[in-house]
C-alpha cells in the first residue's frame, strides 16, 4: 500500500550534516506513521527516529536526541531527516519504514512497507 523511496545519503566530513528524504507513494489515502532506521555493517538494525502522520509526536533513541531531527510534509509525502554534527559511527545504511496500523503513534509496531535504503558514510 505504501511505497517509499530514500535519498540524501552520501559521504561526508564528521561534523557535517546530511538531510535525508523519504518519498512515499500510496494507490489510495492511507495515513502512515514513519520510523527511520539504520544498520551498519555486522550490526544490528536500530530505531533512530519516528514521527506520526499529523507530525504532531516523534520520538527518537536517546543516543540521538539533539543530532537528529526527524520532520514530515504531507502535502509532498516526504519524511525528512535532519542529521547534524555527524560522527564516523553513523556511518550506515538508513531506511525508512511506515507504519499504516498505527498511524497516531511515532514510534509504531508494525513497519510493514519499508524503502531500499541510503547509504551515509561519515568520514573522520
Amino acid at each position: 500500500q505504501v511505497q517509499l523511496v530514500e535519498s540524501g545519503g552520501g559521504l561526508v566530513q564528521a561534523g557535517g550534516s546530511l538531510r535525508l528524504s523519504c518519498a512515499a507513494s500510496t494507490r489510495t489515502f492511507v495515513p502512515y506513521a514513519v520510523g527511520w532506521f539504520r544498520q551498519a555493517p555486522g550490526k544490528e538494525r536500530e530505531f533512530v527516529a519516528g514521527i506520526s502522520w499529523s507530525g504532531g509526536k516523534s520520538d527518537y533513541t536517546d543516543s540521538l536526541k539533539g543530532r537528529f531531527t526527524i520532520s514530515r510534509d504531507n502535502a509532498k509525502a516526504t519524511v525528512y531527516l535532519q542529521m547534524n554534527s555527524l560522527k564516523p559511527e553513523d556511518t550506515a545504511n538508513y531506511y525508512c519504514a511506515a507504519d499504516t496500523r498505527m498511524p497516531g503513534q511515532p514510534r509504531g509496531a508494525f513497519y510493514d512497507y519499508w524503502g531500499q535504503g541510503t547509504q551515509v558514510i561519515v568520514s573522520s
